[in-house]
C-alpha cells in the first residue's frame, strides 16, 4: 500500500494509488473457503464516504450471496514525513480541496474545511476504535464507523480527537471512555496490524477496494468507488453465475429507522429516483411526524425524529 498518497481522484474513484484497473481477475491460494467480500477502507477515505450509497444497495438486495468484512487500511498515519508531491499534497490544508471535489462530484456532502481549521493528524485513531468494537459486535462497529464519517466529512468534527470519538461511542450505547482506552492501550494497534498485513495480503494499494473471494480461493478486486454495475459483474464471476437474483429493497421507513440518517444520493440511488423525484418520494412513503428534512451544502438529508 502507498501510505504517502492522499490524492482522492475523480476519475477513478480512488483515494490513494490510481494506477490499477478498476475490475481485476485474482487467484487466491489462502483465503476462506466460503465466499467473502472484503471491504478495505479508512475512516477519512472520501471515495469510500462517496462509495456510501452504491455499498448500501449493494449490500441490502444482494447480500445474500456473500459474507462482507470490513477491513482498515491505515490511508494517513501521521504528517510527520508525509509527503505526495506528485498530488501536490504535503501538508493537511492541501487536502481541503479534494474534499470538496470528491463531494460535488459524489454529491455526498463533504465540508473539508476542518483541514484548514482543526486538520486530522492521523486515521488511525478511529481505527483502531473501530477494531476494539468489530471484535465485540460487527454491527455496531459498522455504525461507527458510519457515525465517524458523518461526523467528518459532512458535520466538520476531528474524528481523530478523543473527545469527538468518545461522543460518538456512548451514542451507540457503549462506554465511549472504557472503548477509548482499550484501543489505545495496545490491543487497538494490534488488532489493526493485522488487517493492514490483510490488506497488503489481498494486494491492496488504495482505497475503497472490494475483494471477492469464492471457495477455489478465486475472486475478482474491483478499484475505487464505482457504479453498481461494477460490483454485480465481479459477484458473477466469482460466483460463476450468469444472473443474480436481487432482494426487494426495505420500505424507505425501514431503512430509515436503522440508518437514522439518509442523504438524498442515498435516497436516489436505492430507489432508483432522480434527484427532482427525492421530496415527494419521501413525502409519500414516510409520515411527517415521523422524520425531519434538513438541508446541508446544498444536500437534502433526513433524520429520524
Amino acid at each position: 500500500m502507498n501510505m504517502n498518497n492522499m490524492n482522492c481522484d475523480l476519475q477513478t474513484g480512488i483515494c490513494g494509488d490510481a494506477g490499477e484497473d478498476a475490475v481485476q481477475l485474482i487467484d487466491f491460494n489462502t483465503i476462506n473457503e466460503k465466499i467473502t467480500v472484503y471491504y478495505v477502507t479508512d475512516p477519512i477515505c472520501s471515495h469510500c464516504w462517496a462509495l456510501e450509497p452504491v455499498l448500501r444497495r449493494f449490500e441490502k438486495q444482494y447480500g445474500q450471496y456473500f459474507n462482507i468484512q470490513t477491513v482498515m487500511g491505515g490511508l494517513l498515519e501521521s504528517w510527520n514525513g508525509f509527503a505526495d508531491v506528485k498530488n501536490g499534497i504535503g501538508k493537511p490544508a492541501d487536502v481541503a480541496g479534494h474534499w470538496r471535489e470528491v463531494g460535488e462530484h459524489a454529491r455526498m456532502p463533504i465540508d473539508g474545511s476542518l483541514w484548514l481549521t482543526n486538520p486530522i493528524q492521523s486515521s488511525y485513531p478511529p481505527s483502531r476504535v473501530f477494531k476494539v468494537i468489530q471484535q465485540k459486535d460487527e454491527q455496531l462497529a459498522t455504525t461507527f464507523l458510519r457515525r465517524t464519517r458523518e461526523a467528518v466529512f459532512v458535520f466538520n468534527q476531528n474524528i481523530g480527537e478523543a473527545s469527538v470519538l468518545i461522543e460518538i461511542v456512548n451514542q451507540l450505547n457503549l462506554d465511549g471512555e472504557a472503548i477509548l482506552k482499550e484501543a489505545e492501550q495496545g490491543k487497538g494497534q494490534q488488532l489493526l496490524e493485522q488487517d493492514f498485513a490483510l490488506a497488503r495480503s489481498l494486494g491492496v494499494r488504495g482505497f475503497p477496494s472490494i475483494i471477492m473471494i469464492n471457495k477455489e480461493n478465486k475472486g475478482t478486486k474491483i478499484v475505487g468507488a464505482r457504479p453498481l454495475e461494477y460490483y454485480l459483474k465481479g459477484l458473477e464471476q466469482t460466483l460463476a453465475k450468469t444472473s443474480l437474483q436481487p432482494q426487494a429493497p426495505s420500505p424507505l421507513s425501514q431503512l430509515l429507522e436503522k440508518e437514522v440518517r439518509l442523504f438524498s444520493k442515498e435516497i436516489e440511488v436505492m430507489y432508483d429516483l432522480t434527484q427532482s423525484q427525492i421530496q415527494s418520494f419521501i413525502q409519500k412513503e414516510l409520515d411527517e411526524t415521523a422524520y425531519s428534512a434538513k438541508t446541508i451544502l446544498n444536500e437534502l438529508y433526513i433524520e429520524i425524529k
